[in-house]
């Protein structure tokens, strides 16, 4: 292994003041817009897309807010999940080429406590405005607002307590999920690390091993959790495909923000060992999982429109019919699909990493547009838009996922040291 000698192999990530400065900066611009998208929407001002704020008396101004948490809630939980899926299934499938990259992506799960905990104490905050279902009077058979089908649906949500109480059994799921992947996150860092200290192929098997447990788990939860956390908000709605939309929304934007912790890293003179050879292949997982990510969202589209069924096809009634939400669904294909793909079509565009931080930039914010779609016509209709109170929120997480990832990064070596595939990540040439 003499190529290994050319390299720094126990360098560290110097989480640098003028860093924390920058992220600090753009969370204080997040926080200033979002509490000026507040007293806009509280004095019924013009913090909206298209619509009027307040169009009805039924909307409060704190809807909108409870559904910005919770469009950034789910969004960037899936980010952080996504990094310690695509860091199992380089083991579970062998990859030699991202050995020098599988710190960067483990290191996305460092948010997973720390939004999982946001995110169980906000839906105690948020959920009777997000979710139609916690309305007790919806199951009571003499109220007015008695709903046969959600009733029908009742036992997902509370079992085993009586509909219209406390959904025990939602929670359990939410906590269920939130704690195993939080758990296969730390299992994996530590093996990690602990390679780094013992060496020895032994711990690559038992990463392998662990990877593989992992993402049956994952199979099974994240789409259960799209279920329960994005699709139980339009109740009466359904998509037997559902799951994999949201995972691949996910998946694209995990990749994006991994391209970019590489790059930034690349450019501050960091993992000298990754080329543009391994740039190349991020850019080509971007541009394949855009075209799977379109792919779902035109044949969920298609089957819909041409079933015309009525509770299926209003989902995108809402959305199409709507003078703020129409021009956004354009937006959203326009970002995550036509952008990309035209960009990233030539292998020059790939290796190039002025193109991908500019696709990745646009990409990150196209998947919160998606998501933002998937969320905010559900819960307060047309009283919703983009505007200084989303951008600011979205600015806020962003930049609380960014400082928790790079503190996380900065705290061990940069490169899986004694990992028995280095060598062939050295010599990875496409």
């Amino acid at each position: 292994m003499a190529h290994q000698t050319n390299y720094n192999l126990d360098q560290r990530f110097d989480f640098t003041a003028a860093i924390k400065k920058s992220i600090f900066i753009v969370g204080g611009i997040g926080a200033v817009l979002l509490v000026l998208g507040i007293v806009l929407a509280l004095f019924g001002g013009a913090d909206h897309g298209h619509g009027e704020t307040g169009t009805h008396d039924a909307f409060h101004w704190y809807q909108r807010l409870f559904a910005n948490i919770w469009i950034n809630n789910v969004y960037f939980i899936g980010i952080a999940i996504i990094g310690v899926f695509f860091f199992a299934i380089q083991y579970a499938a062998q990859a030699g080429w991202s050995a020098g990259l599988l710190r960067v992506m483990l290191s996305f799960g460092y948010w997973l406590p720390v939004g999982g905990i946001i995110m169980v104490i906000s839906f105690f905050v948020v959920n009777h405005d997000i979710f139609h279902w916690t309305h007790s009077y919806i199951f009571d058979p003499n109220s007015p607002e008695f709903d046969r089908i959600i009733t029908n649906k009742g036992a997902y949500f509370y079992w085993p307590m009586e509909k219209g109480t406390f959904p025990i059994f939602f929670i359990f799921r939410m906590v269920l999920f939130l704690g195993l992947w939080t758990f296969f996150f730390f299992k994996l860092k530590n093996l990690s690390f602990a390679e780094d200290l013992h060496g020895g192929s032994g711990y690559w098997y038992t990463i392998r091993k662990w990877s593989a447990i992992f993402l049956i788990v994952f199979a099974v939860t994240s789409s259960i959790s799209a279920w329960d956390w994005v699709m139980s908000i339009d109740t009466h709605w359904f998509s037997t495909l559902f799951g994999w939309y949201v995972f691949s929304s996910w998946f694209v934007a995990g990749l994006s923000a991994m391209t970019l912790v590489t790059i930034f890293l690349k450019e501050k003179g960091y993992l000298p060992m990754v080329n543009e050879n391994h740039i190349h292949d991020l850019g080509k997982f971007i541009f394949g999982f855009t075209i799977f990510w379109a792919y779902l969202w035109f044949s969920q589209f298609l089957l819909i429109y041409y079933a015309n069924i009525p509770e299926e096809s209003i989902y995108f009634v809402e959305r199409l019919n709507s003078d703020i939400y129409s021009p956004i669904l354009f937006l959203n294909l326009a970002l995550n699909f036509v952008l990309p793909f035209f960009v990233l079509m030539t292998r020059d565009a790939k290796r190039h990493t002025i193109f991908l931080k500019v696709v990745c930039s646009l990409i990150i914010f196209g998947h919160w547009v998606d998501f933002f779609l998937m969320i905010q016509p559900g819960t307060i209709g047309q009283n919703g838009g983009i505007g200084f109170m989303e951008i600011g929120m979205f600015l806020v997480f962003a930049s609380a996922v960014t400082f928790v990832v790079l503190t996380g990064l900065a705290k061990n070596n940069l490169v899986a040291k004694n990992n028995p595939m280095l060598e062939e990540s050295y010599h990875h040439h496409i």
